[in-house]
C-alpha cells in the first residue's frame, strides 16, 4: 500500500497537511472524508525516504491511547465507534492517520491486533501479543487497562534510567573539560616561568609538561577518537554477536552502574512477564516475547535456558534458580507464587522489590559519584599545583641570603 503525502481542507476552511497509506487516490479521497477532510492536491512519497517533519509518536501518546480505549470499552461502547471517536479527538496528525487506518483495515475485516501489526514502529510485538490475547478471552477493556499501567512504569522506568546514566556523565564531562582547559590554556602559560628558572625538573613536572604539549598539538584526535570510537563499537555491536555479548556482558559489570542496570532489566521483564501472563498468554510464549525486550544477549541467553529447562519438565521457580539469574528472594517469591497459582502476583512482587531497590540504589550511586569526581578533579589541580610549586620552591630555597 502506497504512502501519500495529501494536502486537505476542513469544513472550517483550514489547510492540513499529512501523509496517510492508501490503495489509490479514491481510497485516499474517502479515508479523508472520514476525518472531517476534503482532499485538494496529493502524490506517492517514496517510502525509502525518511519523512522528515513528522511527529514522532511519544510513549505519552500511546497512553493516552490506551485510556481512551479501556474507558469505551469497559462502558460497553463497540470498537468501531470508540476508535473513531478517538481519531476525532486525538490532536496528533500522524497517530490520528494511524488510528484512521486501524478502522479502515478492520472494517475490511481484520482483527484489532492485525490491523496494529501494519504499524510495528508504533504497536510493538508485546503490545500486539496482549491485544491478540484480549481478543481471544474477551478482555480487551482488561488488556489496555493493564497497558496504560505498564506503559506509565515504563516511562518512570526510562526516567530512573536517564537519572542514572545521566548524572555521571554531566559531571564527568565538567571533569573532563576542566582537565582540558588546564592542560591546553593555564598550563602552557606556566611552562615558560618553569624552564627558565633553570635546575632539574623533577618527573611529575616534566610528565605534566607532556601532557600539556600533547593536548595542545593533539587537541584534535582527544575529540575525534572518543567519537569514532563511540560508533566504532555501536557498529561492532550491530554486527557482530560476539562483540554484543562483550559490551553487554561489560554494562552488567561496570562499577556501581552495571548492578543497577541489571535490576532496571530484571525489573523490566518481570512487569512485563506478569503482565503477559495474566492476560493468559502461555508461560514459553511469554519467555519468547521477554527475550526480544530486556535489551540484554546475557540475559536473553538465560531466558532462553529458562524455556529449555520448563520444556524437559523443571519447575518454574527451580529453571529461574538455576539460570542464576534471580538472587534467591525472587526465586523464593516465585516459588510461592508457582504453588499457589498466583504466579503473576509473585512477579509483581518481584518487580516492586526491584523497583525499590533500583531507587536506593541510584540514590547511593549519586552519593558516590559526588565525592569520587570531586577527588579526580582534586587530584588533577593538585599535580597542576605541585608541578608548578614544587620547582618554584625548589629554587627559593636555595637561594642564599
Amino acid at each position: 500500500m502506497p504512502l501519500f503525502q495529501y494536502k486537505a481542507v476542513t469544513s472550517l476552511g483550514k489547510t492540513r497537511t499529512g501523509n496517510m497509506d492508501a490503495s489509490n487516490i479514491a481510497d485516499l479521497e474517502q479515508r479523508l472524508l472520514r476525518m472531517g477532510l476534503d482532499l485538494i492536491t496529493c502524490n506517492i512519497r517514496n517510502p525509502r525516504k525518511p519523512m522528515f517533519g513528522v511527529r514522532k509518536v511519544r510513549r505519552v501518546d500511546l497512553i493516552n491511547v490506551c485510556v481512551h480505549l479501556e474507558q469505551l470499552l469497559e462502558s460497553g461502547v463497540p470498537l468501531l465507534e470508540g476508535l473513531g471517536d478517538l481519531r476525532d479527538s486525538l490532536e496528533h496528525p500522524r497517530f490520528q492517520e494511524i488510528i484512521a487506518n486501524l478502522i479502515d483495515e478492520i472494517e475490511g475485516g481484520k482483527t484489532l491486533s492485525a490491523a496494529m501489526a501494519e504499524h510495528p514502529v508504533v504497536f510493538d510485538t508485546l503490545f500486539i501479543n496482549l491485544v491478540i490475547a484480549g481478543e481471544t478471552t474477551g478482555q480487551l477493556g482488561e488488556v489496555f487497562a493493564s497497558l496504560t499501567k505498564t506503559l506509565k512504569w515504563q516511562d518512570e522506568l526510562a526516567a530512573t534510567t536517564k537519572k542514572l546514566l545521566l548524572f555521571p556523565a554531566f559531571v564527568g564531562t565538567v571533569v573532563l573539560a576542566v582537565t582540558f582547559f588546564l592542560m591546553v590554556y593555564l598550563v602552557p602559560q606556566l611552562v615558560g616561568f618553569i624552564k627558565d628558572m633553570g635546575g632539574k625538573l623533577p618527573m611529575h613536572t616534566r610528565a605534566l609538561i607532556a601532557t600539556s604539549n600533547f593536548c595542545v598539538h593533539y587537541w584534535y584526535a582527544l575529540l575525534i577518537v572518543p567519537m569514532v570510537l563511540f560508533f566504532g563499537i555501536r557498529f561492532l555491536a550491530a554486527n557482530s554477536t560476539r562483540a554484543r555479548y562483550l559490551l553487554d556482558s561489560w554494562k552488567l559489570k561496570f562499577w556501581m552502574i552495571g548492578p543497577v542496570l541489571k535490576k532496571i532489566l530484571l525489573s523490566r521483564f518481570a512487569n512485563f512477564f506478569s503482565m503477559m501472563y495474566a492476560a493468559g498468554i502461555p508461560i514459553l510464549h511469554c519467555l519468547e516475547i521477554a527475550e526480544g525486550i530486556v535489551g540484554n544477549v546475557l540475559i536473553k541467553e538465560a531466558l532462553q535456558e529458562v524455556g529449555t529447562d520448563i520444556k524437559a519438565g523443571v519447575g518454574i521457580a527451580a529453571s529461574f534458580a538455576n539460570s542464576g539469574l534471580f538472587p534467591p528472594l525472587v526465586v523464593r517469591m516465585l516459588r510461592v507464587g508457582e504453588t499457589t497459582g498466583a504466579l503473576d502476583h509473585a512477579l509483581l512482587n518481584v518487580s516492586y522489590f526491584y523497583d525499590r531497590d533500583i531507587q536506593d540504589a541510584i540514590a547511593k550511586v549519586q552519593a558516590m559519584i559526588e565525592p569520587v569526581m570531586t577527588v579526580i578533579l582534586g587530584s588533577v589541580l593538585g599535580w597542576v599545583m605541585l608541578s608548578v610549586l614544587g620547582p618554584i620552591y625548589d629554587t627559593i630555597s636555595k637561594i642564599k641570603m
